[in-house]
């Protein structure tokens, strides 16, 4: 016959018990401590997204224009009169600081007579084209203010991948705050019977509204 099993003895399970306690406890405030900040900047752009209608904003629109230098205009390749690819960099080192642009290594459209190059960021649309023949030189930006560059934030337009690596380690941050909080209110929910009441109306409430009300 086998031997029986050792059942754990009362304060075998406790230090079960503290050890779990102890590492979710540790994890929990952790993620929320790297969250945080994020958490309160989706959330406050989260009730302006919600009602960006009613934000009213006032665009500040800025138009300059410039005149290629010859021999930068002589730089810009004869042979691409077609397809998208980046300035020559001495070009758009002169634009960016004529213009007081940041042009960096965005691909531009190239054609027969111009080259364009859009440079949208958060918050903000710019553009700006190259006449081919004449050098003349055409740049608009159109800021929409700060609410607008935070909602961008949020959504993550046009704000680079480096940004877009922050949501996604910051998304990963919430679901262990979330998980570590979920197991640490299982551990607690003999001590708070209304525990999972809470919980589930949490569940229930956005169910119903998309149920009811989202068609």
């Amino acid at each position: 016959m086998p031997a029986p099993q050792a059942r754990d003895t009362p304060a075998t399970a406790q230090q079960r018990r503290g050890f779990w306690l102890r590492t979710l406890h540790q994890w929990h405030w952790i993620s929320s401590a790297v969250c945080l900040i994020g958490m309160l900047l989706f959330a406050v752009t989260g009730i302006t997204l919600n009602h960006a209608a009613k934000i009213e904003g006032a665009p500040r629109v800025d138009n300059r224009s410039a005149t290629l230098p010859a021999a930068l205009l002589q730089a810009l390749p004869a042979d691409r009169t077609e397809g998208n690819a980046p300035l020559p960099r001495e070009v758009a080192g002169w634009l960016s600081d004529t213009l007081d642009a940041s042009i960096g290594r965005r691909d531009a459209e190239w054609s027969d007579g111009e080259v364009y190059l859009s440079m949208p960021g958060p918050g903000r649309d710019a553009w700006l084209s190259i006449d081919r023949e004449t050098g003349e030189v055409e740049y608009e930006r159109t800021d929409r203010g700060v609410v607008s560059y935070l909602n961008d934030l949020h959504k993550g337009r046009n704000a680079g991948p480096a940004w877009g690596w922050f949501i996604d380690v910051f998304a990963v941050a919430c679901v262990v705050f979330t998980v570590t909080g979920l197991f640490l209110l299982q551990l607690h929910a003999r001590q708070r019977p209304t525990t999972w009441p809470w919980v589930g109306l949490g569940l229930v409430v956005p169910v119903l509204l998309a149920l009811l009300f989202i068609h």
